[in-house]
């Protein structure tokens, strides 16, 4: 995926993100969290989150923005989304093809929902309608992550967003919202 793939998919989902907290969980080398410093700005924050130390280093090390794009500086924690991350409390969190990865992903959303203020948003992308396999052991189409939002203190989720994969089949783009 582009970082303008990426950005044309997040501004679907983040329309007024300007000055927020944002933390890209599963970041990889950063496609995401590139897209989400330009929708943050300058004034906002990006907290690109990952296992893979390498990738972390070859995303802040990579591409920088055009001088005349208003973007958010982007750092970097190793850490995994099944376990505590020391994050300050979060506007918003991407999750990008991370959670088909975790068996349990209730448990993964409810460790989500307590990074986030109240009213904070979740944004995730999916493949929909795919079966298990190596690339996607757990997957989670829409209609599973309609389930399981709502059972970890999300509301319902709305779909901002579809593409076709690369890969075949549909990314589907959806947002929740922290309750209470």
């Amino acid at each position: 995926m582009t970082d303008t793939d990426a950005l044309d998919l997040l501004r679907a989902a983040v329309p007024a993100a300007d000055g927020e907290v944002w933390a890209d969980l599963g970041a990889g080398t950063g496609v995401f969290s590139r897209a989400l410093a330009m929708l943050v700005g300058r004034a906002g924050r990006v907290i690109a989150v990952d296992r893979d130390a390498r990738a972390l280093a070859s995303l802040l090390r990579g591409r920088r923005h055009p001088p005349r794009v208003p973007a958010a500086p982007v750092e970097g924690r190793v850490g995994d989304v099944t376990g505590p991350l020391a994050l300050p409390v979060l506007d918003g969190v991407v999750m990008a093809n991370v959670l088909h990865f975790v068996a349990d992903a209730r448990g993964a959303l409810l460790n989500v929902a307590g990074m986030l203020r109240p009213g904070g948003r979740l944004v995730l992308m999916e493949y929909e309608g795919r079966r298990p396999g190596p690339w996607t052991p757990y997957p989670v189409d829409f209609d599973r992550f309609v389930e399981l939002a709502p059972a970890a203190g999300f509301t319902l989720p709305t779909r901002a967003a579809r593409r076709p994969s690369r890969f075949g089949g549909e990314i589907y783009v959806a947002v929740a919202v922290r309750a209470g």
